[in-house]
This record gives structure tokens, sequence and C-alpha cells, in this order.
């Protein structure tokens, strides 16, 4: 798996016979990438596809909220690392997103105490309403997500550098600077998504429309397998030599080559649920990203030290930094997200129940 993640862009690319060099540059600077400008059909016809996929979810957790699931106990006391993590933001947020001159050596890095402190809150959330949370109830595991995120998003890093749709402004580090500066907020990833989706999970709309829904069944999942792991590397292979056309494949066939690799093995996938109609995994997953994806867009803008977007086709009605469409790669990134945290997680999955 990891030598179809590292190796399959740049084999792209050498097949093609472009040259490599700018691929690896660190940091990197060099724009090698000429995107197409923004297309009304492209556009219309990602927004129909995406409103086609979601709307029907939509639909299904409104209808399903109004109804209301048996009443559990919850803790009624919010803790004070969470009001501790609510001041802490709230004064690093203020700090982001101002340029005071004593402050300007710190100001390039104030994203990932921002993030820590959203970890914070989110986790003294889900234990205010539960009793428990990700932090408290399952600590080695929390604190493993933090080294296993800053390479997890390593890897998109990387994976950017073939189709370049976001790039770095505001500050300028050498390459050992860079590496350790960016590896900090990139390591707050996995334990902000997975502690969203902790909160998400006892919400009444989520359990009563999605814990029975729709069945997805296969008669032959290996053959169905070999056929995705097929075309989720070939869409990896082509994504640097035609960055414009396949630039969502940056989100989508990371997910496609784990989910066929595990299936062919036999193992327990995201997915496994999903065939017996249990979707909650799925879609709290999905919309842990989005939201953290919310905040990571909106406290990006104002930062100093941030990244900005050039996307072909779709790059117009920006929201922060980020054209509206491009929020929807937020969904498919949650189930990796969802995923990988599956793959580090030594303890096994959770009951059904406590999803």
């Amino acid at each position: 798996m990891a030598v179809m993640f590292v190796g399959l862009p740049p084999l792209g690319v050498w097949l093609a016979g472009i040259p490599l060099t700018g691929y690896f540059e660190f940091p990197p600077r060099s724009r090698t990438v000429e995107h197409a400008p923004f297309s009304w059909a492209i556009f219309s016809a990602y927004a129909v596809f995406i409103a086609a996929t979601v709307g029907p979810l939509l639909v299904r957790a409104l209808r399903s909220g109004r109804r209301k699931p048996p009443v559990a106990a919850v803790a009624s006391v919010f803790p004070w690392w969470g009001w501790a993590g609510v001041v802490a933001g709230t004064a690093m947020w203020f700090l982001a997103w101002t340029r005071f001159e004593w402050f300007a050596r710190f100001q390039p890095h104030t994203f990932a105490p921002l993030w820590l402190c959203y970890i914070l809150v989110v986790n003294a959330l889900s234990f205010r309403g539960t009793g428990h949370c990700l932090m408290t109830s399952r600590p080695l595991f929390f604190l493993a997500l933090f080294p296993a995120s800053a390479v997890f998003w390593w890897f998109f890093e990387y994976l950017n550098r073939f189709v370049q749709n976001w790039h770095y402004a505001g500050s300028r580090f050498g390459a050992w600077e860079y590496f350790w500066y960016a590896t900090l907020p990139f390591a707050t990833v996995l334990p902000a998504v997975l502690s969203t989706r902790e909160l998400i999970r006892p919400l009444s709309w989520l359990q009563n429309g999605f814990r029975h829904f729709i069945k997805l069944r296969c008669r032959r999942p290996r053959l169905l397998a070999v056929g995705v792991l097929m075309l989720a590397a070939a869409g990896l292979t082509g994504i640097g030599v035609w960055p414009d056309r396949l630039f969502s494949l940056l989100w989508i066939a990371p997910l496609l080559i784990i989910l066929s690799l595990q299936s062919l093995f036999q193992a327990s996938t995201l997915l496994t649920e999903v065939t017996a109609g249990d979707w909650r995994t799925v879609i709290s997953s999905a919309l842990a990203a989005l939201i953290c994806g919310w905040f990571w867009e909106m406290w990006n803008a104002g930062s100093l030290a941030h990244w900005r977007y050039c996307i072909p086709y779709v790059q117009r009605f920006m929201i922060f930094e980020m054209p509206a469409l491009g929020y929807a790669g937020y969904l498919p990134f949650g189930l990796e997200c969802a995923v990988i945290g599956e793959l580090i997680d030594w303890s096994g999955p959770a009951e059904p129940e406590d999803r």
C-alpha cells in the first residue's frame, strides 16, 4: 500500500516524459502546474453530482431528527480543562488574527495551539454530553493519533505536489524549519476529526436515521475490490499527468485503495457496517471532517502563515480561501481519517451500541 501511494504518482509523471525535479522541491515553492480556468459546465456537473450524493442523506437526517431516542444519563459538568481550552483558544484566535509587534516572532505558529484548544473543547463537550470522550476514555489511542496524523497529512502534502491545488504563503522557512513547523499543526488533524466524530455520534438524527438504513451488498466483493483497486491505482498514477482532470482523485483514490486491499485480505472495513445498513460511522466521520474543515478554513483566512487554493474549473464563490464546491472534498477526507484511525486502533472497533 505504501509503495502504491508513494510510487504511483511519480511513475505516471515519468511515463509521460515530464521532468520530476520540480515535484520533489522542499520546501515546495515552484508552481509547475498551470491550472484550467473556471468552467460553468464542469462546475455545474460537480454541483449536481454532490447534490445527488448528499441530498438524500440530508433529507434522511432532517426527517430523523424529529424523533427522539430514549433519554440516556449524561454528565452535567463541563470539565475544567474544557474551560481552559475555551479561554486559551479565544486568546490564541485573537492573537492569530492580529499583528502585534511584540508577538511577531510567534505569529507564524498560531495554528497548532488553536487546534490543540479545539481538540480540548470538543472532547470536553463530548464528556459533558455522555460522560466520556476520546481523550479520557482511550488516552493511548488518542495520543497515538498525533504522530499518525503528522505522517498522514504529510502524505497529502506529497500528493499535492502533483496537482498543486494549494500552496502556503505568509512566511518563508528553510527546509528543516518548514518540516518541524509544519509537522506540529499536521499532527492535530486526526485527533481533531475523530474527536469531533465522538461528539456527533450520540445525536438523535444520526442514531434514528442511520442505524438502520440502506444495505449496500455485493455478490462478488473480491471481484469488485480488484476492479476498484485497479481503477484507483490508475487514477493515482494519472494525477500528475492530468492534474486538472483528475485532481479530485487526490482525496478519493487513497481511500479506495485502502478499502480494496482490506477487502481482498478479508479484513473488516469502514464499509462493513454499511452492508448491514448501519451508516452511522460513515456519516459521522464525513460530517466531522466537514465541521473541522469549516474551522480550518475560517482560522486560516486571518492567519499570517496560511494556505491558498488554486483548483481547476471550480475556483469561484469563495468561502474564506476555499471555493464553495471544494468543501465537498472534506467528506471523503473524513472517511480516510476514519480508516487510518481504525488501522492504528489496536483495541479493535467499538461495539455498535457505542457508535
